[in-house]
């Protein structure tokens, strides 16, 4: 087994999401010893912007040495993806959504024609056959609430790429006191025993 890491807090080891990516992956690797990890820390994704679209749809052999070092970037990321037979990726909340770290992780790895494509019958995600683990960290309590912006915006663009299956491993309240931290963070990590 293959497994991708993805980081995308900004707290490094003081992450409470990337603790909990940690833990999955430690469970995955007691099940599989001989497994493969590969770590991404999102910190170091540039953004898209107009430099990156510039190389993305340039053809390959009219690129400048500036566009084709942009675009190696991107498809080392979808490399990592591609060769991943399980995506563990820690998201803590920003402002009721994703930080732009994961965003630019996501802007990375979905190009048309490598990722997904468009056919007949609408788009198709080509990332199949993968399990993907969210290790989602809070400060309050936003599971099943409006305010939960990540939820569906996680499971849309997942699915979109073909990503479709997906366990969410939710530690909330980690801003409302040291008791209930340690019994969210406790919970979490009971659920990853039990579904790992």
């Amino acid at each position: 087994m293959n497994i991708l890491q993805i980081n995308s807090s900004v707290r490094g080891a003081a992450s409470a999401s990337t603790r909990l990516a940690s833990s999955i992956v430690t469970r995955l690797r007691v099940l599989d010893p001989s497994a493969t990890l590969t770590v991404r820390e999102t910190g170091s994704q540039p953004i898209l912007d107009e430099a990156a679209l510039g190389a993305i749809f340039t053809p390959a052999e009219a690129r400048t040495p500036e566009q084709a070092a942009r675009a190696a970037i991107d498809d080392a990321t979808i490399a990592e993806v591609q060769a991943a037979d399980a995506i563990v990726i820690g998201v803590p909340m920003y402002n009721f959504g994703v930080p732009v770290q994961l965003k630019a992780w996501i802007d990375a790895i979905a190009k048309a024609g490598v990722t997904f494509r468009y056919t007949e019958k609408g788009p198709e995600g080509l990332l199949k056959g993968k399990k993907v683990y969210l290790a989602l960290a809070r400060g309050g309590l936003y599971r099943d609430t409006p305010a939960d912006a990540q939820t569906p915006y996680l499971k849309n663009v997942l699915g979109f790429l073909g990503l479709s299956d997906i366990t969410f491993i939710h530690a909330e309240g980690l801003s409302m006191g040291e008791e209930p931290a340690a019994k969210a963070l406790a919970d979490a990590e009971a659920e990853i025993a039990a579904l790992v």
